[in-house]
C-alpha cells in the first residue's frame, strides 16, 4: 500500500475509486472535447478526501468475447465497451488506512455509485544496480538491429506515433548526441496534473535516455512526450510517480489512437517503469490489489488500448537474481502488474555480446506466466544522459530499443494489417533463441532478430499482395 503521511489514528492511503454514475456523466468524462471534474462525478464519498486536482478518467467495461468466459481473466479474448451505460469513471482520493468503517462503506453495493477501490501504488523508473562500464556503443546496437537494411527498405518510423511514458524528454540533448533532428509531437503530448513544462523541453534524465534509445531504429518516428513519472506525492522523490497518472496517460493515448484513421493506425508506447515492492500495494487476493489483479483499472485500460491497435512495451524490470536493484522487495515473480500483462511486450536485457545482463528480471510473470517476452540491447554507451562514461542501462534501455524496432515495423505495417497480437507473435517466433528449450524465463523467446522479422514480412507481403 502507498503510505502518504501520518494522521491521528493511522495514515492516509492513496486509492483509485471506480464509480458508475449516471450515463450522461460517464459520457461527459469520456468525451475528448470536454473536461469533467471530480465534483461533476461525485458530491463526496464518506471518509474519503477526494483529490480534485486529478481529472476523472473513463474506464471501459471488459467482458469476455465468448459467452461463459471469466471477465477477470486476461488469458482470453476480451471486448471493451465505452458505452455510457457500461463504462465507469475513476477518481483519486485518500482514505485512512485503519478506518474500517470507511472501507465497509466503500464496498461495492454499500454505496450506490462505488464499483471498486484500488491501490494507487508508487511507480519508479527501472535503472540498474550498475557500476560497470558500457559494453559497446549505440552504433553497435544499430548494427545488431540491422538498421541499414531496415532503413533502406523504408522501415524508419515515418508517420508512426511513439509515446515515451517516463520523466520527460530533452529534445536538444537527444539531437546533439544522435547527430540528427528528432520530431516531438507537441499537439499529442500530455502532462499529468501539476506537472509543468513543455514537450521536449524537460531536464535531461531517464526519459531523455529512453527517447534516444527509441531513435536508434526509428529515427523518423514522432515522439509523444508523456512525463508520467514527474507526478508527485507528498514525500515523493525525483524518480517516482503514481499509477493513477499512468491511468490518465493511457486514457489520453486512447484518444490519440482513436483519432487516427483505422486503416493507418500506428501507436507504440514505451514504458520503462514499474512497481518494485508489495509494500506499495494491497495484498494479493484483495480486490484492490494491482500486482496480481487482472481487474485493476490500469490493467484493464492497458488491454483496451492494445485492442484498439496500440503496441505496448514494458521493461521487465531490474530484479534479476544475479544483480538485483536495491528496491526489489518481491520475494519471487518480480515482473508484476502491467509489466507482465499478456497483451504487452515485456522486454528483458542483453548486452551487445548477446549475454543476459544480471539485473534483467526473470519470469514467470504475475499476470502472465511467459514473461519476459523477448530481450533487447542495453548497457551500451548511448545517450550520455547520466554522464559521458555512464551506459544506457537496465531494462529501461532495452525496452525503448525494442520499441524503436516495433515503430520501424509499423512504418509499413499499420495495426489494420498486422494487429498488435500478431506482431508480438511474429517477434516471438523470429527471436534468436538463447536456450535449448525454446521459451525460458531468462531470455523469454530470445533476442529480437530484425533480419528474421524482415524475411517473414516479405513472405507475408508476397502472400497477401501488400
Amino acid at each position: 500500500m502507498t503510505f502518504v503521511f501520518a494522521i491521528s489514528g493511522g495514515v492516509l492511503m492513496r486509492v483509485l475509486i471506480q464509480l458508475r454514475p449516471s450515463p450522461d456523466v460517464v459520457a461527459a468524462v469520456a468525451a475528448p472535447d470536454l473536461t469533467a471534474t471530480t465534483a461533476d462525478v461525485t458530491d463526496g464519498l464518506p471518509g474519503v478526501a477526494l483529490d480534485h486536482s486529478f481529472t476523472p478518467v473513463a474506464l471501459p467495461q471488459a467482458q469476455p468475447a465468448t459467452a461463459g468466459g471469466d471477465p477477470l481473466s486476461l488469458h482470453q479474448p476480451l471486448v471493451f465497451s465505452m458505452a455510457p451505460d457500461e463504462a465507469s469513471v475513476l477518481v483519486r482520493g485518500e482514505i485512512s488506512d485503519d478506518d474500517s468503517a470507511t472501507r465497509m462503506t466503500l464496498l461495492p453495493g454499500r454505496h450506490r455509485d462505488v464499483v471498486g477501490v484500488y491501490a494507487d501504488p508508487v511507480i519508479e523508473t527501472s535503472l540498474t544496480c550498475g557500476g560497470t562500464p558500457p559494453v559497446g556503443t549505440w552504433q553497435d546496437v544499430a548494427r545488431l538491429l540491422g538498421t541499414p537494411e531496415l532503413h533502406s527498405e523504408g522501415y524508419d518510423g515515418t508517420g508512426v506515433a511513439l509515446a515515451v511514458c517516463d520523466t520527460g524528454i530533452n529534445a536538444a540533448h537527444v539531437t546533439r548526441h544522435l547527430g540528427r533532428d528528432i520530431t516531438i509531437d507537441h499537439g499529442r503530448s500530455w502532462n499529468p496534473g501539476g506537472v509543468s513544462g513543455s514537450a521536449g523541453g524537460f531536464e535531461v534524465d531517464h526519459g531523455t535516455m529512453c527517447a534516444f534509445d527509441t531513435m536508434i531504429a526509428a529515427p523518423r518516428a514522432s515522439l509523444i512526450d508523456i512525463p508520467v513519472l514527474l507526478s508527485r506525492r507528498q514525500g515523493g522523490t525525483a524518480i517516482d510517480g503514481l499509477l493513477s497518472d499512468a491511468v490518465a496517460a493511457f486514457a489520453h493515448l486512447r484518444t490519440v489512437l482513436e483519432a487516427q484513421p483505422v486503416a493507418t493506425r500506428a501507436l507504440v508506447v514505451s514504458n520503462s517503469w514499474g512497481s518494485f515492492s508489495p509494500l506499495w500495494d494491497l495484498a494479493p487476493g484483495q480486490p484492490g490489489n494491482y500486482s496480481d489483479n487482472a481487474a485493476h483499472p490500469f490493467n484493464i485500460i492497458v488491454g483496451s488500448l492494445e485492442q484498439a491497435g496500440a503496441d505496448i512495451l514494458f521493461a521487465a524490470g531490474n530484479c534479476g537474481v544475479e544483480c538485483r536493484d536495491r528496491r526489489c522487495a518481491y520475494p519471487g515473480r518480480p515482473i508484476v502488474g502491467a509489466n507482465s500483462h499478456p497483451q504487452v511486450l515485456s522486454v528483458g536485457g542483453v548486452d551487445t555480446n548477446g549475454e543476459r545482463v544480471g539485473y534483467s528480471s526473470q519470469g514467470p510473470g504475475r499476470l502472465s506466466d511467459r514473461k519476459p517476452d523477448i530481450c533487447s540491447y542495453t548497457h551500451f554507451s548511448g545517450s550520455k544522459a547520466f554522464g559521458d562514461d555512464k551506459p544506457d542501462s537496465g531494462t529501461s534501455a532495452a525496452c525503448p530499443v525494442a520499441a524503436g524496432l516495433v515503430a520501424a515495423i509499423r512504418t509499413r505495417w499499420p495495426a489494420s494489417q498486422l494487429p498488435p497480437s500478431q506482431l508480438r507473435t511474429l517477434l516471438h517466433r523470429t527471436a534468436d533463441d538463447r536456450s535449448d528449450v525454446g521459451f525460458d524465463y531468462d531470455y523469454g523467446y530470445g533476442i529480437a532478430d530484425t533480419a528474421a522479422v524482415l524475411r517473414t514480412l516479405k513472405r507475408r507481403a508476397a502472400r497477401t499482395g501488400l
